[in-house]
Order: C-alpha cells, then structure tokens, then sequence
C-alpha cells in the first residue's frame, strides 16, 4: 500500500471505530467478566534476597528492642503474654523467630465467598482482586461539587461498583454516609452492600460491637454454618502508626479473627510523620506493625484468614502535607511484595493514590504509578482501586469511572501475552506477501475482535471527529458513564426472607441505642 493510500485508509478506519464506538463498553464488559485475575504476569522483585534479609533483620531488633504498644486491650496483651511475649505495661515486646512461628497456621490463600458464588474470589498466591475506594468523608462529581457523603452517595457507589466487571469486589465504607449518626451507619452500610450488590464485601471495624454486627449480618445472608467454616467478609484494620494498636483496631482485629473472617492488617506510614523518612526505615517499621496484627489472629484463632496489609505514603517535606502516587513508596510496594511472599501471606497493596482534587491529568499520572506498582509488587487484594481523590478526603464519580477503564487494560496485562503458533503468525505470510497489508486478511479477521483491549471511555477519534462530535474531554464522559450505569441499574435477585431478616435486624438495632454523632 502506498503512502497515500495508507493516509486515505487511516480516517476510514477511524470513522469506522466512531461507528462502533457505543459497543466499547460492552465489548469491554465482556472481555472482563471475570470474577477476579489469574495473572500470568510475575511479580518484579526490586532488591535481591540479602536486602530483604537485611530488611527481616533490622525488623526482629525492633520488635526484641522497641516493641509495639496495645491500648486498651487487656485481652490482647494477655494472649501476648501466653504465646511468650514479654509484657510490660502495655507494652509487648517480641523474641526473635516468636512471630514467624505464630504465623505459620495463617493461610497463603484463601477463598472469600460472595452472595452470587460465581463472584467468590480467591485471596493469595497468583491472584488478584480489584476493589474500590475506602473511607472518604467527601464525595465530587461535576454536577454538584465536592459536598459531604450520604446514604444516597454510598448506595449509588455500591451499585457503580457491582454495574463494572473491572471491579470483583464491593469494598467497604465507600464513602461516609455522614447524614446517618456514626453509631449506626454501619448497619445501613452493611446492608446496602448485601441489597445492592452480589459480590464479595467488607464490613465495619470502627468498634468492636460494630464488626460484631456486620458478621451477624453476614450469617443471616449465608447462615452461621457457613460462616463458621468459611470467610464471607472483610475488616480492614488500620495500625495506629507508628508502633501502637489502639482497642478499637485490634478489638475488631480479634473479632473478626475470632468469626473466622479475614482481617487486613494495614499500618499507615506516612514517611517523615508516622514513620521514619527513608524507604527502608518505613519498610521495617510497616513491617513489624503488619507481622504483628497477622499473628495476634492466629492467637485468637489459629488457620484464621488474613490479609498483610501495607500503605506506604511520602509527604512534602516543605509544607508537611501527604503526597501519593509518588515514585518511593511505589518502589517501596515492591520491596513489601517480596516480604509478603517470602511470609507466605496474601498482601493487600496501594491502588488509585493521588492528591489531585479533581480526575485531570494530574490524578492519573499518580494514580498510574500507584497501580502499576502495586500489580507488580503481586498484591492479591488492592483496595482503592477505584475512585480515590483529593489524598482520601474525597472519592470522585468520575474518577471512579476512569480509574475502572484503565483495570480493564490491567485485565489484560497481566494476562500476559500467550505465545503459540498462532499468535506467531507465521501463516499469515502465506496469504499477505511483502508490500502488502495485514487488513482484512483472514488471520486479522480471526482476532480482530479479541486483538486489542478496547477503552470504554477513552476517545480515539480524528482531532475533526472529536471537535465535530463536541470535543468532550474524559471527566465529561466519565460523568455521563457513571450517571448511564446509575439510570441502567437492576438490584441483583436476594431472597425476600433474607432481605427482611436483615431489615428487622437493622431496625432492632438501631432502636436499641441512641443516635451519637462521635
């Protein structure tokens, strides 16, 4: 083909995705409905197994020397003192080799049942599983601006996240429903998760009655058999960095261990604030805090599923405030990586971090680097995947939706690329000889369809086509995505028993206290 026929041929092919351009989304959909990756990618390793030696040695000393500090916690400290621990107040203390000891009745892999079981996922080992954001007081989209989270907002974000396939998780606190009283938000949270969605979610962790709650939830919707055998719900268990768990984190710790139900283990190392500034010395840190909240639940309850937890951040070190999406503690995710693997432990990693305030440029860049990092780094669990904004403070509608586009490209990066005879294509010669193109002949024909992940909301359209159709920018079509899915959504089927069940039961409870705002 000549120059410019190649020129002629380029705006027809362009008009002719244009044409298509409606399908993306369903194309993509199809492409990605799975219930979570099998990656076929393997993870990088950043440093070679003497630094990680070296890493595992400086964390012992701490832990011998320093210790880790558990308030208001008496029952905590008192399995600390039997499993050998020295004791000292509320400080505990740890020999050499007693928490890899404990950790040895953790599983590398477990299965977290969803109320469809076509959407169990599998935690651990080469799998991973896509989650939204987590915790935001503040809700944005175009229309009404940045304002305070509602019951409105959670439900809409629950049914976004159960509406996109790139997403195998419902997550958890989404955002906060700040308009219901804080002592019992949790219930409508829980809930909603259960009404609106089908997948596998997370439950409350802010007191431990609280996560009490959302696992009795959870037995009405599986039934206390299967609850005892088998993990149906999340708790994600914030560490109090640096070195203390509060009674309120570690008492839903151990109340979620205790369920046989799965907790997240996770410090909050803010690099120069929380934790110490350089990489490797916040590595240590979060990783003592991480080991030690993983072993306090195999005390409570030895084979009980947990999730390694790690949330490393940098901040500016001229104003004082967090900065995310930043190349150390990408870096920084690798190395954890390697020391969730070599712990035999299923790791929940960064996901969507970013300090933008709204989804520009800036927004995806940090956010880019953050997945990226935490795909490589082999996290089975990333939460924040989707939707994260403005350093936590806030999780957008639109970014929700962009950031779910682009875990349809991780789909198929880390599928890997599949190399056989095939997709060779040495064949093809045979019917395209040199000079001539590969358009339209049979092998193209046969993978056109499948060839290339196609963008749901990306535009690929001619600079003219764009201008002539309104020169609509991704926060635009992101607005209108989100507000399609919200128009187009049907409740997934639940039993009217179950649903009336945990309806009486959220009322009950609710009637039995009265509203706080603390």
């Amino acid at each position: 083909m000549s120059t410019s026929q190649e020129n002629a041929a380029a705006p027809r092919a362009r008009r002719g995705r244009s044409k298509r351009q409606d399908n993306s989304a369903e194309s993509t959909a199809q492409a990605n409905s799975v219930p979570y990756i099998k990656r076929k990618l393997a993870p990088f390793e950043a440093v070679d197994s003497a630094a990680i030696d070296k890493i595992e040695a400086a964390t012992d000393k701490l832990l011998e020397e320093t210790g880790v500090d558990f308030f208001d916690d008496e029952i905590a400290l008192q399995l600390w003192k039997d499993a050998g621990a020295d004791v000292k107040g509320n400080r505990v203390r740890f020999p050499k080799g007693l928490i890899r000891q404990i950790l040895k009745t953790a599983p590398s892999c477990f299965t977290q049942l969803a109320r469809n079981p076509a959407r169990s996922v599998e935690i651990g080992e080469d799998n991973i599983v896509f989650a939204p954001f987590y915790g935001a007081p503040f809700v944005r989209d175009m229309e009404k601006g940045r304002r305070y989270g509602t019951l409105e907002d959670f439900q809409n974000l629950v049914k976004m996240a159960y509406s996109i396939p790139t997403l195998h998780h419902s997550g958890g606190t989404v955002c906060e429903p700040v308009d219901i009283p804080v002592n019992k938000r949790h219930l409508d949270m829980v809930y909603a998760h259960f009404k609106y969605s089908d997948k596998a979610m997370m439950g409350s962790v802010t007191a431990p009655e609280r996560a009490e709650d959302s696992i009795e939830m959870a037995r009405l919707v599986f039934g206390r058999e299967t609850v005892e055998q088998n993990c149906v719900i999340l708790g994600n268990i914030n560490v109090n960095s640096p070195l203390v768990f509060d009674g309120t984190m570690s008492g839903a710790l151990r109340t979620y261990a205790a369920a046989n139900q799965a907790a997240v283990v996770v410090p909050f190392i803010l690099s120069g604030a929380t934790g110490p500034v350089t990489l490797p010395g916040a590595i240590v840190q979060a990783h003592a805090e991480t080991l030690v909240g993983c072993a306090l639940t195999q005390l409570v309850r030895p084979g009980a599923p947990v999730i390694y937890g790690n949330f490393l951040s940098s901040m500016s070190l001229r104003t004082g405030a967090p900065t995310f999406g930043t190349p150390e503690p990408a870096l920084g995710s690798l190395i954890v990586g390697q020391l969730a693997r070599r712990n035999k432990l299923p790791l929940r990693c960064s996901g969507g971090f970013t300090t933008s305030k709204v989804a520009d440029a800036q927004a995806m860049q940090e956010s880019v680097m953050s997945m990226l990092a935490a795909v490589h780094c082999g996290a089975n669990f990333i939460l924040h995947s989707a939707g994260w904004s403005e350093s936590a403070l806030a999780v957008s509608y639109e970014k929700f939706m962009i950031d779910s586009d682009f875990l349809g490209a991780l789909h198929v990066y880390l599928a890997n690329v599949d190399i056989n005879d095939d997709s060779l294509a040495v064949h093809a010669y045979d019917e395209v000889q040199p000079g001539q193109h590969f358009i339209g002949c049979a092998h193209t024909m046969q993978h056109y369809k499948t060839a290339f992940w196609d963008s749901a909301l990306s535009d690929n359209n001619s600079f003219e086509q764009w201008s002539e159709d309104g020169s609509v920018q991704s926060e635009e079509r992101a607005h209108k995505a989100f507000r399609k899915i919200l128009a187009n959504y049907e409740a997934p089927a639940l039993d009217p028993s179950i649903d009336e069940a945990l309806i009486d039961f959220v009322d009950r409870k609710k009637n039995s206290m009265a509203d706080s705002w603390y």
